[in-house]
C-alpha cells in the first residue's frame, strides 16, 4: 500500500528519458544551469595562460604591439596606405586589438573538446560550457591590450569620445562571430583532427582579408563590395570608429555583419549541438 502511494503521489517526480531529436536547438538554459563549472573551466584557463611566467601579462600586450611596430613599417612608410588621420601605429594596434579577440576566441574555442577530452569521456556536462568557457581568458586578453591601447593613446594626444558607449556591443559581436564559428571547428576537430591542424592557419590568413593593418578606404572602389562580405571587416571598422570617432563603413554593410554574425553564431551552435551526442564516443 505504501508503494502504491508514493507511486501515485503528484508529488513524486518523474523523469522520462527519450532519445534526441536530430535537430535541436542549443540548450542556453543548460549552460546557466552549469555557470558554477563554466567559472571554473574559465578561472582555469586563465590561470595556466599566466601560470608559471615572469612578465604575466606582458606577453599579451608584446605580440600585438610587435605586429603594429611591423604594420606600420610595412604598410604607413612603405606602403603608405592611408590611417584616416590616426598614427599608424595607433591604428594598426587598435585593430589587432579586435583581432586578437576574434582570432583567440576561434582558436581556444576550437581546441576545447580536445584538451579535454578526459574530462567529456567521465563527466556529463552541456559540451557547449568548453568552448565558452574559453571567453574568460578572451576577455582578459582584451581588457589588457585595450589598456595599452589608452596608454599608446594618452602617448599621442589623442581624445577618447563618446562613440565608446558603442564599445560593448561591438565587442559582444566579435566574440558572438568568433565563438560560431569555433563552436562548427570544435566539433569536426573530433571527428576529424585535420580541422585542429588547419584552423591556426586558416585563421592567420584571414588577418589579411580583414582592415585590421589598413582600413577600409585603402580596398580598390571595384572590389569594396565584395569585400565588406566578410563580417568581421565592418565588425573591425565599427571597432576602430567606437575608438577614435573616425573610420570608413556604411550603413548596409554593418547592417549585413550584425545579421550575418547572428546567423553564424546561431547555425554554428545548432550544429554543435547536433553532433553533441557522439563526442563521447568518438573523442
Amino acid at each position: 500500500m505504501a508503494d502504491e502511494t508514493l507511486r501515485t503521489s503528484p508529488e513524486t517526480p518523474v523523469l522520462r528519458i527519450r532519445p534526441p531529436r536530430r535537430w535541436r536547438l542549443p540548450d542556453l538554459a543548460g549552460i546557466w544551469r552549469y555557470r558554477e563549472l563554466l567559472w571554473v573551466f574559465g578561472v582555469r584557463d586563465v590561470t595556466l595562460r599566466f601560470r608559471q611566467t615572469i612578465a604575466g601579462s606582458v606577453w599579451i600586450v608584446a605580440g600585438p604591439l610587435l605586429s603594429a611596430g611591423v604594420f606600420s613599417f610595412v604598410f604607413g612608410r612603405v606602403a603608405k596606405l592611408d590611417s584616416e588621420g590616426i598614427p599608424y601605429l595607433v591604428f594598426s594596434y587598435a585593430g589587432l586589438v579586435a583581432w586578437t579577440a576574434f582570432s583567440t576566441t576561434i582558436t581556444k574555442a576550437s581546441g576545447s573538446l580536445l584538451a579535454n577530452a578526459n574530462v567529456i569521456t567521465k563527466v556529463y556536462f552541456p559540451r557547449l560550457v568548453l568552448p565558452f568557457a574559453t571567453v574568460f581568458g578572451t576577455l582578459t586578453n582584451l581588457l589588457v591590450t585595450f589598456a595599452m591601447l589608452v596608454v599608446l593613446m594618452v602617448a599621442y594626444g589623442l581624445p577618447l569620445t563618446w562613440h565608446l558607449v558603442l564599445l560593448p556591443l561591438t565587442i559582444l559581436l566579435v566574440l558572438m562571430l568568433g565563438l560560431g564559428v569555433a563552436a562548427v571547428l570544435a566539433a569536426g576537430s573530433v571527428f576529424f583532427r585535420d580541422v585542429a591542424i588547419l584552423t591556426p592557419t586558416v585563421v592567420s590568413l584571414l588577418l589579411y582579408v580583414s582592415p585590421v593593418a589598413y582600413g577600409t578606404s585603402s580596398v580598390p572602389a571595384d572590389v569594396r563590395t565584395l569585400y565588406l562580405l566578410n563580417p568581421l571587416a565592418s565588425l573591425v571598422e565599427l571597432w576602430r570608429w567606437s575608438i577614435f570617432g573616425t573610420g570608413t563603413f556604411y550603413a548596409w554593410s554593418v547592417a549585413f555583419s550584425v545579421v550575418a554574425t547572428l546567423a553564424v553564431f546561431t547555425v554554428g551552435l545548432v550544429l554543435f549541438t547536433r553532433m553533441e551526442p557522439r563526442f563521447t564516443d568518438v573523442i
